[in-house]
């Protein structure tokens, strides 16, 4: 019995040994995945003024009465971020402390801009903490970026030209919109798409 109980010990150690190196092997596996993964970046779009353009000054009203523009030159403000944003779409709101952390961290400023019952973007502003950054409703911004789906921004300098935009639902979605900025291409998608056409 004994004999058989020292049998039972040792199978055991090696079927533990056993996993331990096929665990091993699965980390390993998921690093090299990892690696060959590329970036996400925001889905970038066709529609609407292009990267690089000019926009031009569009007339709006923020959410509560006050006249502004959106695009043009403003002076003082070295890259701003509008944030395209709806009551009913479950990933805006999941966006928006991303959105609000990101532009602190940048120093980028950032405005939300919907086209919705006024009251349900009034309690969303409640719920998220709003209250602070301006925000337009209004079809005109999003007919004039021809923004179709959301939440989708644009980042734009002080002179009103847009450094990038498109569709993003992630904190890395945002970050890509500097990167491609700083990096002096329209997309991380399309700089990624021109190393896999050389490799190719």
């Amino acid at each position: 019995m004994l004999q058989a109980l020292l049998v039972s010990a040792v199978l055991s150690w090696i079927i533990i040994l056993l996993l331990g190196v096929a665990l091993l092997a699965l980390a390993r596996q998921v690093g090299v995945l990892h690696m060959r993964v590329a970036p996400a970046g925001a889905l970038t779009t066709s529609a609407g003024p292009s990267v690089g353009s000019a926009a031009a000054a569009i007339p709006a009203t923020t959410l509560d009465g006050q006249k502004t523009t959106v695009g043009g030159h403003l002076h003082g403000v070295p890259l701003r971020l509008l944030m395209f944003v709806s009551p009913s779409c479950p990933l805006c709101k999941n966006l928006i402390p991303m959105a609000k952390s990101f532009a602190r961290d940048e120093r980028v400023q950032l405005v939300f801009i919907g086209d919705d019952d006024a009251a349900a973007q009034r309690q969303m502003i409640a719920e998220h903490s709003l209250g602070g950054y301006q925000f337009i409703n209004g079809p005109e911004v999003g007919q004039a970026y021809e923004v179709a789906k959301l939440p989708y921004a644009v980042l734009m300098d002080e002179h009103g030209t847009i450094l990038s935009k498109g569709l993003v639902n992630s904190r890395e979605h945002l970050e890509s919109l500097i990167i491609a900025h700083e990096m002096g291409i329209q997309s991380v998608q399309d700089y990624i798409g021109k190393l896999k056409a050389v490799a190719n």
